[in-house]
């Protein structure tokens, strides 16, 4: 006899009987990473409620406190950084003045790969997409006049973070600020430079190395202090997918935990300081749900996988900056559009931090009145728009809630393959993140060049002459004048002590020690970035990349 029929669902009828004789658009109705969008959602895409919980309980799928942004908003921390430690102190001072509650610096190339000023590569570079920053001197003069013990810093620096971090813990010590006082991040995730943003001084393994060194230094003397941040932001500038950037990013990090607690770290130690830093990009829904099972992943993976029992340790706290792979040179106006929908997308999300771009970054750094006009919008989202005034909005709609499931499931999926290939960086030395990225940043550029993924202003919506923008630019004469201090830094110094310092670093570094104290004694003898970091190859070595095509 056979089994009764299913009886139809409302939805099914509803989509039989009313939708389905209607004609569609003729568009692509997927997420931006190509996932497909159902025409409508309804209670049976609902997960059960423990998937969800409540904001400041586990799982943290609503948010990492009890009251979010009722109790406290988002720290607003504009990245800043041009020219010489001189002119990006005076857009630091412009920004606090401004009501910013937080700074981020930014660095130029050439402190970013790890030369000095002075260094033949570094021709041309010097100051140009973020401060020059080649000594204590430079460091000391970036903070002058700011209290450093008052104020959170983020840095968004990798390969050479061990160095910067101590050029601030020392000049920080020479405004009587101790290292338990400090508070802020430095980027230092050595693994998203191989996968996605290209800036490396060593081999992957040495470079990890030093990562877990910083994470021991600051689990024990600097508190306040987030020695990673684990960052998918700049995966998702490479071109992935939200749900690579989550997979990526999160594979990350619990690699990252592991290498700590094989230095013989507990979990809780450190667990607590690490934070995250995601890409809000213009998707407004599936950014959202990122966000939502990024939390509920972390939670779930430090506790059952990894054994925290610190609920601190639980709590995925995350920066977030809008996409600037989004902005458009034509039309630069519209990204002002653009960078608020992707500052909302954020806040619904539940950041604890916030960069908001500026509408002429896809031409040059921004100018103060681009920078003013991108904190604005935080600004006015905080305040105006009423959407702090209740936690998680959104929680509870049935279209975000199957994303959020959604995303989880891809994320999994993805932390499966990695593991095949025996963990994240041994795929990265197969180049498997790399060419996951690369094909999915090929199939998107494929959709906007046929039409079909439309930028406005790009790809329809053209116009001809727009007018041209008053737009930052970097005198030249400063790359001579930062070549200058680094020169002065090193003839004024006491060269018998700078040469000791190093040496020792060598020692240590080929000795297996933890590498921050004497990174420490470096930083106090005048020693440069460039010095440091060639010291540490001489041990090391450094590293070429298989390219990926």
């Amino acid at each position: 006899m056979a089994a009764p029929a299913r009886p139809i669902t409302d939805a099914e009828r509803w989509f039989r009987d009313r939708y389905a004789s209607m004609p569609e658009r003729n568009a692509l109705f997927t997420t931006l990473s190509g996932e497909s969008v159902e025409p409508l959602y309804t209670e049976a895409d609902l997960p059960e409620l423990e998937q969800i919980g409540f904001p400041g309980e586990f799982p943290f799928t609503r948010g990492v406190y009890p009251s979010m942004y009722r109790g406290r908003l988002w720290t607003m921390r504009q990245f800043a950084g041009f020219g010489t430690a001189e002119e990006t102190n005076e857009r630091f001072r412009y920004l606090l003045g401004h009501g910013q509650t937080g700074l981020s610096t930014a660095f130029d190339m050439p402190s970013l790969m790890g030369h000095d000023s002075d260094h033949p590569r570094a021709e041309g570079e010097v100051g140009r997409e973020g401060v020059a920053l080649d000594s204590l001197d430079d460091m000391e003069t970036l903070f002058g006049g700011i209290d450093m013990g008052a104020v959170s810093t983020s840095m968004t620096i990798n390969a050479p973070a061990a160095v910067m971090l101590a050029f601030y813990v020392v000049a920080a010590e020479h405004q009587g600020v101790g290292p338990e006082r400090l508070a802020g991040t430095i980027q230092t995730d050595i693994l998203k430079e191989y996968i996605a943003q290209k800036e490396w001084c060593f081999p992957i393994d040495p470079a990890m190395r030093l990562v877990t060194d910083m994470v021991e230094y600051c689990a024990r003397r600097m508190p306040r202090w987030h020695p990673i941040s684990i960052s998918g932001y700049h995966i998702r500038e490479a071109g992935s997918t939200a749900a690579q950037e989550l997979a990526f990013t999160l594979k990350d990090g619990f690699t990252y935990v592991e290498n700590a607690v094989e230095r013989g770290l507990q979990v809780d130690e450190f667990a607590p300081r690490l934070s995250f830093f995601f890409n809000a990009h213009i998707d407004f829904f599936e950014e959202i749900a990122k966000y939502r099972a990024a939390r509920r992943i972390w939670a779930r993976e430090l506790r059952d996988t990894y054994g925290a029992r610190d609920e601190r340790s639980l709590l995925m706290r995350f920066h977030s900056q809008t996409a600037g792979v989004s902005l458009t040179a034509q039309q630069p106006l519209n990204n002002i559009v653009r960078t608020a929908t992707e500052a909302l997308s954020a806040v619904l999300g539940g950041t604890q931090s916030l960069h908001t771009n500026s509408f002429d970054e896809a031409l040059a750094l921004p100018t103060e009145d681009a920078v003013r006009l991108a904190l604005r919008t935080q600004q006015i989202i905080a305040h105006e728009t009423g959407v702090t005034n209740t936690i998680d909005p959104l929680g509870g709609s049935y279209f975000v809630e199957a994303l959020t499931d959604r995303m989880e499931t891809a994320a999994y999926e993805y932390f499966g393959k990695i593991d095949e290939l025996g963990g994240m960086v041994e795929a990265i030395k197969q180049n498997y993140p790399q060419r996951e990225i690369a094909e999915a940043s090929f199939r998107l550029q494929e959709e906007i060049e046929r039409g079909e993924r439309v930028i406005v202003g790009v790809n329809r919506y053209q116009q001809e002459g727009d007018r041209e923008l008053e737009i930052l630019r970097i005198p030249e004469e400063l790359e001579r004048k930062q070549i200058g201090r680094v020169q002065a830094v090193r003839a004024r110094r006491d060269p018998d002590a700078a040469e000791r310092a190093l040496a020792e670093l060598r020692d240590a570094a080929a000795a297996d020690r933890n590498l921050m104290e004497p990174l420490l004694d470096c930083a106090r003898a005048h020693a440069s970035e460039g010095e440091i970091v060639e010291s540490l190859q001489r041990v090391f070595g450094t590293y070429t990349e298989t390219p990926v095509f």
